[in-house]
């Protein structure tokens, strides 16, 4: 460690034992700049990069449940300055050495009377971000009971930002895309993309702690202050001096490429405290899994019992015939059926369905050189788990099982503790510590998020906390441009299982269940994203049937080298990754066409590449022929600039590999006809029908919107006049387009941009009873010329009987038809159920309605 003393500048400089006070701290390289001030005592930071200021003067405290707030009077006592430079090399990841480069400061301080508590502020500057966190050396008291930590993040411009709502259970919601003063409440990251720098905010190193969220401040737009998850009695964090809060971070590039390349998460984390690592093995695997979410299979025993011995057996064939590494079988344990009669799931995870003999299913795996993934799904019921959790995995380790996948698919007992809360960082902690004591490596789902934990428990190598592959089984399928998104923004905590692969994109023709993307979107899925352990997530017989199969399989699953050569989220990403001499390149596409023009200056001097490419040909379409791909050839060069088609929702594999037998000087033709025929292709694609486009046109699209009640922040779409914007919400609740109202009636009144004569109004409703979506109780329409005197046209009842499907959607549509009127002002007055009615599991909560859009012929 070296000490500088000049990179931190403290004016006055005998300034200690003052309650006034700055300071700043560079980062190597100089363009981040973070500052620190005490004013009269009260804390304060603010955050430049390149000049720019990024962060506005902002304050943190503490609200502790037996004290005094703590952040008032405090002076500086002392600070310890430093600076690390070193290089590191991870047990798997996407790069094979990593550098950690920062300056760090230590401020001591105080408050200068009363208790005289301590509180030390530990901030690390990057050349690509920052981390800062709070110690309590000690504490006048037994425990620390911390009941709100308010860390400020005041931005100083109302950049777009990419989040999702702070409460989403497990995480598993689409990425909304606003500006900041739309955000009332997120989970991190959150990420910022403006034209001089890209932010995203985050937190590191999670242990005995709670999960942040991000809460708007009330007094400005764009502020917000940290926020933590409570336990039963109010009380968010319990501790004991010495005491430490995980670290604030901010990710700080100048392109969105390089919060993917950036490791600041990771550096923030200590370095790997496990001896032995050489049982952690990055694998692919394959899974009964698919079957169930398809209706095909059970997880519990019967005559669709989907995790038999037999059938187990089979996919251990599957993977061995392929190179994929395991085999996970879900389902095979006893307890899967009382997630249907009792409230509180109780599963034994030593004890197997008579028809899957464990012992003899393993030995067959490592026979074939597969290992057979465990699965150990608690329901939520964390006592349980708990108890038997030393004996499930003395299990696993006496028959040589070194890889389990987890879940938290249900409400967490004991009751009244939260998902995101310290009892649940507690609880996954103490998973991950017992299961590397068992070298037993984990895939947790339904998981707090990532903190790069991961690097001091390589173990722990894969978390789910997304919305991933299961939802397209479901009737409200995962748009396209989601794929884009997640590198940008998820994938910045930690690696993901995003369980990928579905090849047989169309898997139920006529019953509107399927993906809304390629089969090439989905393979390519498997170098855009990182993941050390990656499902392939569809059936053997689909893959049997694909040509992609060959093109997935061979793609490692642990790199020395990555880089992002084309992104822009939300539309498009292109990642290349490097293992050894080859490289592998992936590019994903939203519901658009693009052409990527990527230079391939990553490549090695003097080395000719053969390309093998997996790509969507002349014939595919997201909508009508998802599964058909082309494939082809071609010799590059580091010189070499390719075009890459991308067709609508689509995707694009490259695997490059030397040719050593080809001389570098060499006349090298095809790169020029290649890229001509890329354009051709590309302008083809964007012939194609665009997910998602559903714009009409009608007399309404324009008018002004008032509201009586207002709509759900969750769910606001575009604003008050969404409901008239000519733009048709899906059958997807979550895309944007739908005003949710939870609880709350719909009363609208229109303002028509001119008196119009007009003979039909529609108004469109979502049915999704299994999202507690239902439609209204009634619906009544009125028109008016003067804004005063309304005449009834529509008076619709609507039941709220028990569907036959309760995953069913569907969009209802009101209609009102009469003779040609002139109207200026139209109102709508839609009934909410309320509450969730008698015959829903979720009974007695309040219910939802969701419309748009209001059509006016």
């Amino acid at each position: 460690m070296i000490r500088w003393f000049l990179l931190f500048l403290l004016l006055p400089v005998a300034c200690f034992a003052q309650n006034d006070m700055n300071a700043r701290l560079n980062s190597p390289d100089s363009n981040v700049v973070f500052n620190f001030s005490l004013i009269s005592g009260v804390p304060a930071w603010t955050l430049f990069f390149y000049d720019n200021e990024v962060i506005e003067p902002s304050t943190f405290s503490f609200q502790l449940n037996d004290q005094p707030d703590l952040g008032k009077n405090l002076i500086c006592k002392s600070s310890e300055i430093s600076s690390s430079d070193e290089y590191w090399g991870p047990v798997w990841g996407t790069d094979a050495q990593i550098r950690n480069h920062y300056n760090q400061v230590i401020l001591h301080l105080q408050e200068a009377d009363g208790l005289q508590r301590k509180i030390n502020f530990v901030v690390r500057v990057y050349n690509d971000g920052i981390g800062f966190r709070y110690e309590f050396p000690e504490w006048p008291s037994d425990s620390i009971l911390i009941v709100a930590e308010n860390t400020e993040f005041r931005f100083s411009r109302n950049d777009s930002a990419w989040w999702i709502p702070s409460n989403e259970f497990a995480y598993e919601s689409l990425y909304r895309h606003t500006l900041l003063s739309e955000i009332a409440d997120a989970s991190t990251p959150v990420t910022i993309v403006s034209n001089n720098y890209c932010i995203s905010i985050h937190e590191a190193e999670l242990l005995d702690y709670s999960e942040i969220w991000l809460k708007k401040l009330p007094d400005d737009s764009t502020s917000f202050v940290s926020s933590l998850w409570s336990w039963p009695d109010g009380i968010c964090v319990r501790g004991k001096a010495p005491f430490r809060s995980p670290w604030r971070s901010i990710m700080l590039t100048r392109t969105p490429g390089e919060l993917i390349e950036s490791h600041l998460t990771l550096n923030l984390n200590e370095p790997c405290v496990i001896e032995d690592v050489s049982w952690i093995k990055p694998m692919k695997f394959v899974g009964i899994w698919w079957g169930m979410h398809m209706g095909k299979y059970t997880w519990y025993a019967g005559s669709n019992h989907g995790a038999t011995t037999k059938r187990t057996k089979q996919y251990i064939d599957f993977a061995a015939k392929h190179g994929i590494g395991g085999v996970l079988a879900e389902g095979w344990n006893l307890g899967w059926e009382t997630w249907a009669t009792d409230s509180v799931p109780k599963q034994d995870f030593c004890t197997a369905y008579p028809d899957f003999d464990l012992k003899k299913v393993v030995k067959y795996a490592k026979s074939k050189n597969v290992e057979f993934i465990s699965h150990h799904e608690t329901g939520g019921n964390i006592p349980e788990y708990e108890r038997q959790l030393d004996s499930a995995m003395a299990l696993c380790n006496q028959l040589g099982i070194t890889s389990l996948k987890t879940g938290y698919a249900g409400p967490i007992r004991p009751v009244g503790m939260h998902h995101h809360g310290q009892y649940m960082v507690r609880h996954f902690q103490k998973v991950v510590e017992t299961a590397a004591f068992y070298h037993i490596t984990l895939n947790v789902h339904e998981s707090i998020k990532p903190t790069g934990l991961d690097r001091t428990w390589p173990n722990l190598m894969t978390q789910e906390a997304v919305r991933g592959n299961e939802w397209n089984a479901t009737y409200r399928a995962t748009p396209p441009y989601h794929s884009t998104i997640l590198p940008f923004t998820r994938m910045l905590a930690g690696p993901f299982d995003n369980t990928p692969g579905i090849v047989h994109v169309n898997y139920a023709p006529g019953k509107n269940k399927r993906l809304y993307c390629t089969a090439t979107h989905q393979a390519a899925m498997y170098v855009v994203f990182y993941s050390p352990l990656m499902m392939l997530a569809d059936l053997p017989e689909n893959y049997e049937e694909s040509g992609l199969i060959d093109f997935i399989s061979s793609i490692p699953n642990s790199w020395d080298q990555t880089i992002v050569p084309a992104a822009d989220p939300g539309n498009y990403v292109c990642v290349a990754r490097r293992k050894d001499n080859k490289w592998y390149m992936g590019a994903l596409a939203d519901e658009n066409s693009y052409l990527l023009k990527i230079p391939m200056s990553f490549l090695s001097d003097s080395v000719v590449y053969r390309a093998t490419m997996a790509n969507d040909c002349d014939a595919t379409d997201w909508e009508n022929n998802p599964e058909d791909n082309g494939y082809s050839t071609l010799l590059l060069q580091k010189k070499d600039t390719v075009f890459i088609p991308l067709s609508k929702a689509g995707g694009f594999i490259m695997h490059l590999t030397p040719c050593p037998q080809i001389s570098p000087n060499a006349q090298i033709y095809g790169i020029e006809v290649f890229n001509k025929v890329a354009i051709d292709a590309v302008n083809q694609f964007m012939q194609q029908k665009t997910y998602g486009n559903t714009n009409i046109s009608h007399k309404a699209v324009g008018a002004q919107v008032s509201l009586k009640n207002r709509y759900s922040q969750l769910y606001p779409a575009s604003g008050n006049n969404a409901i008239c914007d000519g733009e048709l919400g899906s059958l997807n609740f979550s895309d944007g387009g739908w005003q949710g109202f939870e609880g709350d009636d719909l009363e609208a009144t229109l303002t028509l941009p001119d008196t119009m004569t007009i003979s039909k109004i529609e108004v469109r409703f979502l049915l999704a009873p299994n999202d507690w979506i239902f439609l209204p109780k009634n619906v009544a329409i009125y028109v008016s010329s003067d804004g005063i005197n309304f005449v009834p046209v529509q008076d619709t009842v609507l039941t709220s009987n028990k569907p036959k499907d309760i995953k069913i959607v569907d969009i209802q549509h009101i209609v009102a038809e009469f003779d040609s009127k002139k109207v200026k002002y139209i109102k709508i007055v839609a009934e909410n159920q309320h509450i969730c009615p008698m015959w829903h599991y979720a009974r007695g909560n309040k219910a939802w309605m969701f419309c748009d859009e209001i059509i006016v012929r």
